[in-house]
């Protein structure tokens, strides 16, 4: 593959086998942002679990002291009295079949984030097989699916991100922005591998930590020592 000057002065900038501690790996991180937006910064962590097996899954939400440095769009099903606290509560969109319409006919998804009262659960279930696969599903393991919809709102706002281990056993989640305070980054990742770190399943065997790899969205990726969580 051939990659562009930005990136290869980026790769000069450090020893791309070297395991770096939190907090070299994070200002290499921001030093190798070169693009000129305000790039995410990324963690991917492989783990050592086998996600084919339900008592092996990790999965959950946390949430970021700082943020994600990122507008959250929160779309809401609900009806009758949680329409007026969803849209108190800074909901970007409320509804029920007219979003479930909407969704299915126009192909839509101005949202990032979706929470449904249990009640929408019979509507929302239609597009499931739309939503799903986009990891929009409400979901009660994620706070999705609650009726608490002001409390929920106000944490996905205030930078509550879902963690999720895929296919590959790796976890992929954004901890801020470039132009972050790197104290504020540190501490966005400190309080998500913790939550990783607890949410080691018992089945899981071994090594837990395989590796952990931070990245700007166009930078390479600087390898942090797994040791630095544990």
């Amino acid at each position: 593959m051939k990659r562009g000057k930005k990136y290869l002065e980026s790769l000069s900038l450090y020893e791309k086998n070297t395991q770096y501690d939190a907090a070299q790996a994070i200002d290499l991180c921001v030093q190798t942002a070169k693009a000129k937006f305000d790039e995410s910064i990324e963690v991917s962590v492989r783990l050592g679990v086998d996600p084919r097996h339900a008592d092996q899954q990790v999965r959950g939400t946390v949430v970021l002291p700082h943020g994600t440095g990122k507008t959250v769009k929160v779309l809401v099903f609900a009806r009758g009295d949680k329409v007026t606290e969803a849209k108190e509560a800074g909901a970007d969109y409320v509804g029920d079949m007219d979003l479930v319409q909407k969704i299915q006919q126009e192909n839509w998804f101005d949202f990032d984030v979706c929470v449904a009262t249990p009640d929408m659960m019979g509507v929302v279930g239609r597009i499931g097989r739309i939503l799903g696969p986009k990891g929009l599903m409400p979901n009660p393991k994620s706070g999705t699916v609650t009726m608490d919809i002001a409390k929920a709102i106000s944490e996905i706002k205030a930078g509550k991100v879902e963690y999720r281990v895929d296919r590959t056993a790796i976890i992929h989640c954004a901890i801020g922005k470039k132009s972050f305070e790197k104290e504020k980054l540190q501490e966005n990742l400190d309080v998500l591998m913790n939550a990783i770190v607890k949410a080691k399943p018992a089945a899981a065997k071994g090594t837990y930590l395989k590796s952990v790899v931070l990245s700007s969205t166009m930078g390479p990726g600087v390898k942090v020592n797994p040791a630095s969580f544990n």
